[in-house]
């Protein structure tokens, strides 16, 4: 399956899109005005590229998602991991951790996170 990456704009975008999904194109256009400053053409332009891309697709002037933000986070952060720190999920815990002390709640999660994904 191929990996979901985007550019810092297109993700905002997105979230955006992933907010108000479905969305009238034309409403869009007015929330990325406001949260991100763009002009109508800008967000027309982000419309066709991400549905040619198969993120979003504009049926009837109507916005929808057909790649959601969980699938678009997951496959980002393996890159991210991958690429910083050869892939070691420990290296990336202990550089984001940065000598930062958890909360017994936080720990607890981590825990219960690290039993659900153990073999």
């Amino acid at each position: 399956m191929e990996k979901m990456k985007l550019c810092d704009s297109d993700y905002r975008f997105m979230c955006i899109v992933w907010e108000h999904a479905p969305v009238n194109s034309g409403e869009l256009v007015k929330l990325c005005n406001q949260s991100l400053g763009w002009k109508k053409s800008t967000t027309y332009t982000t419309i066709r590229k991400l549905c040619d891309k198969g993120y979003i697709k504009n049926e009837n002037a109507t916005v929808e998602v057909i790649i959601d933000k969980e699938r678009v986070q997951a496959d980002e952060s393996e890159y991210f991991v991958e690429r910083t720190f050869a892939g070691s999920l420990p290296g990336f815990l202990t550089a984001f951790l940065g000598g930062r002390k958890l909360s017994p709640e936080e720990a607890d999660e981590i825990r219960r996170l690290i039993d659900e994904y153990s073999n």
